[in-house]
């Protein structure tokens, strides 16, 4: 019987305990209302319609995500904390899981673990002009790492070609409601520590001609080359979207190397709840190629996506033909030679 009263109160302290965590948390929250949590989590099913994958299981577009063939996989689970206090703001956001392993600072080797995307500071020095410190989402393409803020689930060879953060210290200076100035200086490409000293100077100017068109001219040079890159979208109505990404890269120390491209995007909204959208891609390396074509060669990439959301839950059901300028796919799990690659899947993508 007393055994039974002490096990009775031990496991009513440890109610209370809890119950005091989880209360003090609830009165910190609700009198810090300026710290932000938000994310997504996002999974995914691809069939590659040749039958054809390689030693690690991947189809035959080679572009970031969406790989594996005949297979449930996970993207991440992406977490982002933000804070503002005064003039003074942080940005700190750490992904789990596989979509954002390689396009991430890695926590521990190759292995599956937390991943940082961005870990940077900032101060408005005033409304016009502010800087920021720190390990930052690139400022060059069209498409992020996080699905929430693409249309297409699968992305681009634009993005996977291009840097997918910047390292580094940027200033900016805003003219007028319409027009603003970036500079910055910065690591090597993806580089989080540059041991070879900061290597990297670039530059953004951002334009808005009219209400709902924003167009970046980009600019970026240093020891893995120099890309210039052109970043446009107009929201021409409330349902109708139409954007544009264009960009050039030359390989450092090799005339030959790089790559050059574009993308256009064109989105249409029947309702709130379902959109359709067209991705036209042409993708060309230069004659020493880059990463993703035989040298020389390009492909031409065609990418239809729906949207269908229920609140903060959106399945992407996508059908994707991508044909090159020569034979750089495989028609069958033999390994036969073709010149197009074609692929379904269907994501889910939560955003909180």
């Amino acid at each position: 019987m007393l055994k039974k009263q002490a096990k009775t109160i031990t496991n009513m302290k440890k109610i209370f305990i809890a119950s005091t965590i989880l209360l003090s948390a609830f009165l910190a929250s609700a009198q810090d209302e300026s710290l932000t949590i938000s994310g997504s989590v996002d999974a995914y099913y691809k069939y590659d319609f040749s039958g054809y994958k390689n030693d690690d299981g991947l189809g035959n577009i080679p572009t970031s995500f969406a790989n594996e063939q005949n297979s449930v996989s996970l993207g991440m689970v992406n977490v982002i904390l933000g804070k503002t206090v005064g003039k003074a703001s942080f940005v700190g956001d750490v992904s789990f899981g596989p979509r954002g392993q390689y396009q991430s600072l890695l926590n521990t080797g190759d292995g599956n673990s937390f991943h940082i995307q961005n870990l940077y500071m900032s101060y408005a020095f005033t409304e016009k002009f502010s800087m920021t410190a720190g390990f930052m989402g690139t400022f060059v393409g069209y498409e992020v790492i996080s699905p929430t803020a693409n249309f297409n689930y699968s992305t681009s060879y634009l993005f996977s070609a291009g840097p997918f953060q910047n390292a580094g210290i940027k200033a900016q200076y805003a003219f007028s409601d319409k027009v603003s100035l970036m500079v910055g200086l910065f690591n090597d490409w993806n580089a989080y520590q540059d041991f070879d000293g900061v290597s990297d100077f670039g530059a953004q100017l951002a334009v808005s001609p009219v209400d709902g068109w924003n167009a970046y001219v980009n600019f970026l040079t240093g020891s893995t080359g120099t890309i210039i890159d052109l970043t446009t979208a107009y929201q021409i109505t409330d349902a109708f979207n139409v954007g544009l990404n264009a960009a050039d890269f030359s390989d450092f120390g090799d005339s030959k190397g790089g790559y050059s491209g574009g993308a256009l995007y064109v989105q249409y909204g029947f309702s709130d709840a379902f959109a359709l959208g067209v991705r036209g891609e042409y993708y060309k390396e230069k004659e020493d190629g880059w990463a993703f074509v035989p040298g020389g060669e390009s492909v031409v990439g065609l990418t239809l996506s729906a949207n269908v959301k229920a609140g903060p839950l959106t399945m992407i059901p996508e059908f994707r033909l991508d044909n090159g300028s020569t034979e750089m796919f495989y028609k069958n799990v033999e390994m036969d030679p073709t010149k197009s690659a074609s692929q379904f899947s269907l994501a889910l993508v939560y955003a909180f």
